[in-house]
């Protein structure tokens, strides 16, 4: 009852303030899917507040039916982990099958588990609740920025180091003659390495250069990806040869 009202004051405030902006902005379409009706009006009222659309599922499979039918027009998903029907965690491998769509997880579990599992799923940020709808709607932006500002762009060249090669325009990536399967993030993050060879980054600096905003993101989403990148791109994960680490600093990449 607590967060019910809680939820239910924020979404009279977000109601009562107006954005002239939002009149002359083409709205980004977002899915938030929660089956708590005070999670989802609040998040609805302060994102239509910034200038976003905003559609709504209470289940996973309802919202599993909006991706098959308008994923094409969504800019990102906001999902609760505890869904009926289909938890969030499911839904979420089920995006991943064939689709980049930015995804922020909402939970009201805060076990470091959850995080990384979500996070090695494929999330894009994990958010604990009760939650703020300020950081939240600031967590939309961030993650939207990265998705689309922060990618190689398709004009550059391929690029080979040693015997990787990675081609923004196909978003291929091969290693030894094989092809690797990368997800978006982490082609954006192999890509930053091979042009930076030998050199040092720390988790903030991955953080900044390859996501591109870093105030909302826990640093464990890059140790995520660094753990990915090896399972796929290394012939011994566990004593990598390529994407090393230099304890106490960060990382590097070392094609030789």
């Amino acid at each position: 009852m607590f967060l019910q009202n809680y939820y239910t004051s924020l979404t009279n405030h977000a109601k009562t303030r107006k954005n002239l902006y939002n009149l002359c902005v083409q709205k980004q379409n977002i899915l938030v899917v929660d089956d708590e009706s005070g999670v989802r009006d609040v998040l609805k009222a302060y994102l239509e507040r910034e200038g976003f659309a905003v559609s709504t599922a209470i289940t996973g499979l309802e919202a599993a039916n909006i991706l098959d039918t308008q994923k094409d027009e969504l800019a990102l998903a906001i999902v609760d982990i505890m869904l009926p029907e289909l938890d969030g965690m499911s839904l979420l491998r089920r995006i991943r099958v064939d689709s980049a769509l930015p995804v922020i997880l909402l939970s009201a579990r805060t076990d470091e588990f959850d995080r990384v599992y979500g996070l090695e799923l494929g999330a894009d940020d994990y958010v604990p609740k009760p939650f703020s709808p300020r950081e939240v709607v600031s967590r939309v932006k961030a993650v939207l920025r990265r998705a689309q500002g922060e990618k190689p762009a398709l004009s550059e060249k391929p690029i080979t180091l040693g015997p990787f090669t990675l081609d923004p325009k196909t978003h291929t990536a091969t290693a030894y003659g094989k092809t690797l399967d990368l997800t978006a993030r982490e082609f954006e993050l192999l890509w930053f390495l091979l042009r930076h060879p030998k050199q040092v980054f720390s988790r903030e600096q991955l953080l900044d250069q390859v996501w591109g905003f870093s105030e909302f993101i826990d640093l464990s989403t890059v140790t995520v990806h660094i753990h990915r990148l090896r399972d796929k791109l290394e012939a011994n994960p566990s004593k990598p040869a390529h994407l090393q680490t230099v304890w106490g600093v960060g990382y590097r990449f070392v094609a030789e």
